[in-house]
């Protein structure tokens, strides 16, 4: 048993060796010996490819303004191990770490020795969130983020009030499927009979194996383009707006601090899931509820300007919907600006399309690694670019010193790849500028 936080997170962190075990045999193991905690929850399910955490970001702030209390859980975390699991935006303290550790620390060894296996390290933290918002802090609502899929994903254990499908793209292909399509039908897994689903998927054969799961599950489908529609968006320098058309109403003039059209449909995720709880769950959600959780709502590494002088932005593009997010809301908000880039990602990634897609508005990019176990190599990165003014450098740390020390003021630096190595990098980069 631990007795330390620096003793809980190391064993937890420890069972990242066992990567990543599909299946919910452990979880439902887990929830029987803790006499089923995710039973205990209202919960709000939230899969797809991009814009889970702000998604969860928009709906709990509206949430929070309307006086509900909101427990999350999201990956990967930011600034510390703790906010995976947070309360009203508030990560949990270092003692409930402990406790909720030791809690699942005897169920790991047992299930060691079961036929099953032991469980991965996002099976354990997942088990420690539906433990805490089960038992130990009751919450008035619960946002999960499914981890890696959705149909075998531990966070499918939940039986929410309302499920929501992000976007769909071609991430995690060797696990989840080689076209939209099959990673659709694993994405569509979080679909439960009779249970709304909300969703801002795209593309029409993607789209029509999730309404094909929802029919069968006579669940309710609300679709962004479909059911509900954003109207009249225009950028600003302080955000974005937008108009909502919805089933049930039309929300003029909506505004949200986030950059890039993209944020707009997340949002507008949130607004309609929000009218859901409304309608149909006996939820007090006001007007300026919305009105006001949206334009609050933050949410760390999505094209955030960590700087003006000099300027500096960071952003957690991972995948190739992302850097082509990322690389539209270069070209539009800074169309005059030089731009230097500093990049790394993880192995498992489509990492020529994504370096592809860099190289074609970098005037310097620089490629660097980080010690996590499916980092990429920045060497391997630096082969597949075909930008003139390429490097790498190991030393992630150096370079981003060096880089942001000579930033001249027609430039601007983005630092982007992986959300952990992100996770890293913005402590960093805010004690650095402090100095």
């Amino acid at each position: 048993m631990f007795t330390t936080y620096e003793e809980a997170v190391s064993w937890i962190h420890s069972r990242l060796r066992l990567g990543v075990k599909p299946g919910l045999k452990r979880m439902e193991w887990m929830m029987e010996k803790l006499d089923h905690p995710e039973r205990r929850i209202k919960s709000i399910h939230i899969g797809g490819t991009n814009g889970k955490g702000s998604t969860v970001t928009y709906l709990r702030s509206i949430l929070q303004e309307a006086g509900y209390v909101v427990g999350t859980f999201t990956s990967p975390y930011f600034e510390q191990f703790n906010e995976r699991i947070s309360l009203n935006g508030m990560p949990i303290s270092d003692e409930e770490i402990v406790r909720l550790a030791n809690d699942i620390y005897p169920l790991s060894l047992e299930l060691e020795e079961s036929e099953f296996g032991g469980p991965t390290e996002f099976e354990i933290i997942t088990a420690m969130a539906l433990q805490y918002f089960g038992r130990v802090n009751p919450v008035d609502i619960a946002l999960f983020e499914v981890g890696l899929g959705g149909r075998f994903d531990s966070t499918n254990i939940i039986l929410p009030i309302l499920s929501i499908i992000t976007s769909i793209g071609l991430d995690h292909t060797g696990i989840l499927g080689e076209t939209h399509t099959d990673i659709a039908f694993e994405k569509a897994g979080i679909i439960k009979p009779g249970v709304s689903i909300v969703t801002a998927v795209k593309q029409g054969d993607a789209l029509q194996i999730i309404k094909n799961i929802a029919i069968e599950k006579k669940a309710t489908m609300y679709s962004l383009g479909s059911q509900f529609l954003i109207n009249e968006h225009v950028s600003r320098d302080t955000g974005e707006g937008f108009t909502q058309q919805t089933p049930f109403r039309k929300w003029e003039n909506l505004e949200i601090s986030m950059f890039g059209k993209h944020q707009t449909e997340n949002a507008s995720l949130s607004v309609m899931a929000i009218e859901i709880l409304n309608k149909y769950y006996s939820f007090l959600i006001e007007d300026e509820h919305v009105y006001s959780g949206l334009k609050k709502a933050y949410w760390p590494g999505r094209f955030e300007v960590v700087s003006n002088t000099p300027l500096v932005i960071i952003d957690g593009a991972h995948n190739e919907e992302g850097i082509e997010a990322l690389v539209s809301e270069l070209e539009k908000r800074y169309p005059d600006n030089k731009k230097n880039i500093i990049f790394t990602a993880l192995s498992d990634k489509k990492l020529d399309n994504m370096i592809n897609k860099l190289d074609a508005i970098a005037d310097k990019i620089t490629f660097v690694e980080f010690n996590y176990p499916r980092a990429a190599r920045a060497e391997n990165l630096f082969d597949l670019s075909r930008n003139k003014n390429k490097q790498y450098n190991k030393n992630w740390a150096m370079t981003l010193e060096e880089n942001i020390r000579t930033v001249k003021a027609d430039e601007v630096l983005i630092v982007t790849g992986s959300l952990y190595f992100l996770s890293e990098v913005k402590p960093y980069i805010s004690k650095y500028l402090e100095k």
